[in-house]
């Protein structure tokens, strides 16, 4: 009975001595940066744009990636996040992209003490990965088109929103980042359309 103890504890010890060490986990930083590639559009008003305030619904408002593994279950990883919160680099990535659309003189952040007379505000209702039946990233983001102008009540020229779900080639973290990108990219491209379509047409600036 002895040498039988003895011989199974060393085939246990041989076995785990063969199993493949795992190495602890490491953090990773992410941004999701679409670029616009296309050519400027027309100009359609020699005023400025500035984009307002961009507000992200939770729990999708923190640095962490966010997957969806049910109907009612979200997960948080905290050892991969975006580089910065998600309102501040869609911000950016927003005023980037229709400052390059040429749609209006020029595209502002927040921070510009210029007084800008149309202002652009956006809302992401949903950032995330779902993967409850295949990795797809998900994006549903609204915008508001707003002008301070004399004689109107109601300062919104126009509310739009875009959904969007892009497959992803695999479950890894890189995989769901490229796919916001994506998105992204697909809802600024189809909302510059729409907001083209808007500056030919605004309403007189205050005072004017």
């Amino acid at each position: 009975m002895i040498k039988r103890a003895l011989f199974i504890a060393a085939i246990l010890g041989l076995s785990a001595c063969s199993l493949p060490s795992r190495a602890p986990l490491a953090s990773a930083s992410w941004m999701v940066a679409p670029e616009r590639t296309a050519a400027p559009l027309k100009t359609r008003s020699d005023l400025w744009l500035k984009i307002g305030s961009v507000t992200v619904a939770p729990p999708f408002d923190s640095k962490s990636l966010v997957y969806r593994l049910g109907d009612q279950r979200y997960e948080k990883d905290f050892y991969n996040v975006y580089t910065v919160i998600p309102s501040e680099m869609i911000s950016n990535a927003e005023r980037k992209w229709f400052n390059q659309a040429n749609i209006f003189a020029a595209t502002v952040g927040q921070g510009n003490s210029f007084f800008p007379y149309y202002t652009l505000q956006l809302s992401v209702n949903e950032f995330y990965g779902d993967y409850r039946v295949k990795p797809e990233a998900v994006v549903s983001v609204e915008f508001f088109l707003t002008a301070t102008n004399a004689g109107k009540s109601n300062p919104l020229i126009g509310a739009n929103r875009y959904s969007k779900r892009v497959a992803l080639k695999d479950n890894t973290p890189d995989a769901l980042v490229l796919g916001q990108q994506q998105a992204l990219a697909e809802i600024f491209r189809e909302y510059e359309d729409q907001l083209s379509k808007y500056a030919a047409n605004l309403p007189k600036p205050l005072g004017q």
